[in-house]
C-alpha cells in the first residue's frame, strides 16, 4: 500500500507538473502566485487572503541549515556587471528534461535577513544534445521577471526538451554583498527528467572558478552534489527520531527490498545534528569517514555487487540529505557499510531512500543492523524502523522535486500575501473614506433639511404676519371708508330740509351698512384673490362714484389692455390703495374736485390722484405707505402747483415668468 501511494505521488510529479508548466522555447517565468490584486474585486480579495494562508500551511517550510558544509559554485570577481559567466553540467546521456531548478547562495544580511547573494540579474539557459552543438536557449530571465529578492529556489518549467548538457549563462551579474564585486554564485543546479535529478553529481565545467574556494566550501563540483542550504521541513507528518548505533569500529545496515529491482539512486538523510543555537556538532554526526554501498540478490551477499565506495573525510562531503546515483544493478538486498577505521564511530541516519526509477523501494521495508538486536539501538527511543518509515525529525520526507516546488511556491505566496493585504487595506481605507464623505454629506443634507424646515416655518410665520397686516389694512380701509361715509350720510340726513331727502340719505346709509357686512364676509376672498376685483377699472369707478358722490370727480385711463399682466392679488392691492387715497381725501382734504389718471404701458402702471384741497400738512399718511409696501413699491405725495395734493404710485407690472401669461390655444387644423 505504501509503495502504491508513493508511486502515485511520483507519477503525479512526473506527469502532471511538467504538463501543467507552461513556457516558451526561448523564455520562462516563475509561476505566479495568483492574479494581480488590483484586478480583483473586494470580495475576491477577502477570499484570496485566507486561501493564501491556508495554502501556505500545506507547504514545506524554508528552514535553513546551520553548521559547516559545502556552499556551491562561485566565479571569480568580474570587472563589470555585464560580463558573461557560464557554468555547464554534462549529463550521463541524452534525457528528456522538463524542469530546471536553481538554488541561490544565501547571505545573512544584518537588516533584511537572509537573501540570495551573487544570483544573476539576467541569465539564459541553453541545452544541447551534442558536445560540439552550440545548443538552444530554452529559458531566459531579466530584471523584469522580479526573481529577487528571495531565498527560495527558482523553478523553471520548460517544454520537454532532449538534452545531453545544460549551460547557465549569466549575462548580467549582481554584486556580492560583502565587497560589492560582480560575481556569479549558485548553491545548487538541478535538472529534472520526471522526478529524477539527472544532473546529480555529473561533471561540471565553468568559464571561471574562484580558486580560493578549492580548499573550502566553494567548488564547481558542489553545484550538483545535492546538498541544499535548507532542511527538509515538510508541513505534514509527525517527527521520527533518527536511528544511531552504538560506538563501534564496524557497522552495517542491511535492507531487504522484498523483490529484485534495478536500482538508480540512494539518499541518506543524516542524523539531525542539534536543535540548539549554535549547533552542537559540525554536521557529520553518525556519518563515518568512509561508506560502502553494496547490493546483492541473495541474503548472504554471496553475489555481492559493489555499488558505491565513498570517502567522506571532509565535512564538505556531508549534508542534511546526501544523494548519489547508483550504477544500474538489479538487487534485492542493499547494505550500507562502515568498513572500520582507526577509531570507533557511531553510525546512523534519519532515513534511507533507495530508488528504482521514480519509486523509493526501501520505504517501509525491514532493516537489520549488524551487531544490534532487531528493532532498536542502544537507545530505547531510536528504532531501526525509523530508517525506512518515510519521516525525519520534521515530518514526512518529500521527493526532491516536490520539495523544491513547494519551497518556490511558498516564496511566491509569501511575496503575494502582503500585496493582497495591502490592496485589501487600501480598499478598506477607500470604503472608510467614502463612508466618511457620505456621513458628512448626510450631515450636510440633514442640516440643509433642518434649515429648509426652519426657513419654511419662518416664511410661513412671516406670511401669517403679512396676512394679519393685510387683514387689518383691509378692515381699516374698507370698513373705515364705509363707516365714515355712513357718518357723513347721517349728518346730511340730520340737516335735510325735506323728509324725502332725509329718507333717501338714510337708504344710502343702509346700503353702506350692508356693504360693511359684505366686506367682513369677503375679506378672506380678497386676500386669496378668488373672484374679487376681476374688473379693476369698473371697481375703481364704482368706489369713486360711491365715495365722492358730492364731489366733482374726473376718472381717465390709458392702456387698459396692458392691465391683464397685473396679477389678481396686486389688482386687489391697487384697488385698495386707490380706495385709501379717496378716503384720505374725503376725510382730510376738504376738496371739491378730484382727478384720477390711470396709465398702463407694457411693464409699468402709473396711478395719479389729485385734489384741490388744503394740501399736505405733515408726513405721508401711514396707511398709504403700508399699501405701497404690500405692492412692493413706494408712493409719493406732494403739493400740486394748482393747490391741493398729488398722490403718485408707480408699479412694475411685468411678470417674472412671461410664460404664465394666458394665451389662446392654437386651433387644430
Amino acid at each position: 500500500m505504501f509503495h502504491a501511494r508513493h508511486r502515485w505521488l511520483t507519477l503525479l510529479l512526473a506527469g502532471i507538473l511538467p504538463t501543467a508548466a507552461t513556457a516558451t522555447a526561448t523564455a520562462a517565468t516563475a509561476a505566479p502566485a495568483g492574479p494581480d490584486p488590483g484586478e480583483l474585486s473586494l470580495k475576491q480579495l477577502e477570499k484570496r487572503l485566507p486561501e493564501i494562508d491556508a495554502e501556505i500551511t500545506r507547504l514545506a517550510h524554508g528552514s535553513l541549515r546551520s553548521g559547516v558544509g559545502a556552499i556551491g559554485y562561485r566565479s571569480i570577481a568580474q570587472v563589470a556587471a555585464d560580463s558573461m559567466v557560464w557554468v555547464r553540467v554534462d549529463l550521463d546521456r541524452t534525457h528528456d528534461i522538463d524542469e530546471i531548478v536553481l538554488v541561490p547562495t544565501l547571505w545573512r544580511d544584518s537588516k533584511a535577513g537572509f537573501q540570495a547573494d551573487g544570483f544573476p540579474e539576467a541569465f539564459r539557459i541553453v541545452a544541447g544534445t551534442d558536445l560540439l552543438d552550440e545548443g538552444t536557449v530554452i529559458a531566459s530571465f531579466n530584471g523584469a521577471d522580479k526573481l529577487l529578492p528571495r531565498t527560495a529556489p527558482v523553478i523553471i518549467p520548460v517544454r520537454r526538451t532532449s538534452a545531453a548538457w545544460v549551460r547557465i549563462e549569466a549575462t548580467r551579474l549582481s554584486r556580492r554583498a560583502f565587497d560589492g564585486q560582480p560575481v556569479f554564485q549558485l548553491s545548487e543546479l538541478l535538472v529534472f527528467s520526471g522526478p529524477r535529478n539527472v544532473a546529480l553529481r555529473r561533471p561540471v565545467t565553468a568559464s571561471s572558478q574562484d580558486q580560493r574556494g578549492l580548499s573550502n566550501a566553494w567548488d564547481k563540483r558542489y553545484l550538483v552534489d545535492g546538498h541544499m542550504p535548507y532542511l527538509m521541513d515538510a508541513a505534514r507528518g509527525g517527527p521520527s527520531i533518527a536511528y544511531i548505533g552504538s560506538v563501534s569500529r564496524h557497522h552495517a545496515l542491511t535492507i531487504d527490498l522484498g523483490a529484485e529491482y534495478p536500482l538508480s539512486e540512494i539518499h541518506l538523510h543524516s542524523v539531525d545534528q542539534s536543535d540548539t543555537v549554535p549547533q552542537a556538532y559540525p554536521g557529520n554526526l553518525g556519518v563515518p569517514p568512509r561508506l560502502m554501498i553494496e547490493g546483492a540478490r541473495t541474503a548472504d551477499f554471496s553475489d555481492l555487487t559493489p555499488l558505491l565506495d565513498l570517502d567522506l573525510h571532509s565535512i564538505m562531503e556531508t549534508g542534511p540529505v546526501m544523494m548519489w546515483p547508483l550504477p544500474e544493478s538489479v538487487c534485492r538486498y542493499v547494505r550500507v557499510v562502515y568498513p572500520g577505521g582507526d577509531s570507533p564511530q557511531r553510525f546512523g541516519f534519519a532515513e534511507i531512500e533507495i530508488y528504482s526509477g521514480d519509486t523509493n523501494v526501501a520505504a517501509g521495508r525491514p532493516i537489520r543492523a549488524e551487531g544490534q538486536s532487531t528493532g532498536s539501538s542502544d537507545n530505547s527511543r531510536r528504532f531501526l524502523s525509523a530508517l525506512t518509515d518515510g519521516h525525519n525529525l520534521y515530518g514526512r520526507v518529500l521527493p526532491i522535486r516536490i520539495w523544491m516546488n513547494q519551497l518556490a511556491h511558498r516564496h511566491d505566496l509569501e511575496t503575494a500575501r502582503p500585496l493582497v493585504a495591502a490592496e485589501l487595506n487600501r480598499r478598506y481605507e477607500s470604503q472608510k473614506r467614502n463612508l466618511r464623505i457620505m456621513t458628512w454629506l448626510a450631515a450636510v443634507l440633514a442640516a440643509g433639511v433642518a434649515f429648509t424646515i426652519l426657513a419654511d416655518r419662518m416664511l410661513r410665520m412671516r406670511q401669517a404676519d403679512n396676512m394679519r397686516k393685510r387683514f387689518a389694512a383691509d378692515l381699516h380701509d374698507e370698513l373705515g371708508a364705509n363707516i365714515h361715509t355712513i357718518g357723513l350720510l347721517c349728518d346730511l340726513a340730520r340737516d335735510a330740509d325735506t323728509r324725502e331727502e332725509q329718507v333717501e340719505l338714510l337708504e344710502q346709509s343702509r346700503g353702506f351698512t350692508e356693504r360693511c357686512g359684505a366686506t367682513i364676509r369677503n375679506w378672506s376672498k380678497r386676500l386669496e384673490a378668488r373672484g374679487v376685483c376681476e374688473n379693476l377699472i369698473e371697481d375703481m369707478e364704482l368706489s369713486a362714484a360711491s365715495l365722492l358722490a358730492d364731489i366733482d370727480h374726473e376718472f381717465s385711463i390709458e392702456g387698459e389692455e396692458h392691465l391683464q399682466n397685473l396679477k389678481p392679488r396686486r389688482r386687489i392691492y391697487v384697488y385698495l390703495f386707490y380706495k385709501e387715497c379717496l378716503t384720505n381725501i374725503l376725510r382730510h382734504s376738504g376738496a371739491t374736485r378730484v382727478t384720477t389718471r390711470l396709465t398702463a404701458v407694457p411693464g409699468k402702471l402709473t396711478l395719479v390722484v389729485s385734489d384741490n384741497g388744503i394740501g399736505l400738512r405733515g408726513a405721508q399718511p401711514d396707511s398709504l405707505k403700508r399699501r405701497a409696501r404690500l405692492l412692493g413699491t413706494k408712493v409719493s405725495c406732494e403739493d400740486s402747483t394748482d393747490g391741493g395734493t398729488r398722490i403718485t404710485l408707480k408699479l412694475n407690472i411685468r411678470r417674472l415668468f412671461p410664460f404664465h401669461r394666458a394665451h389662446p390655444k392654437p386651433s387644430k387644423s
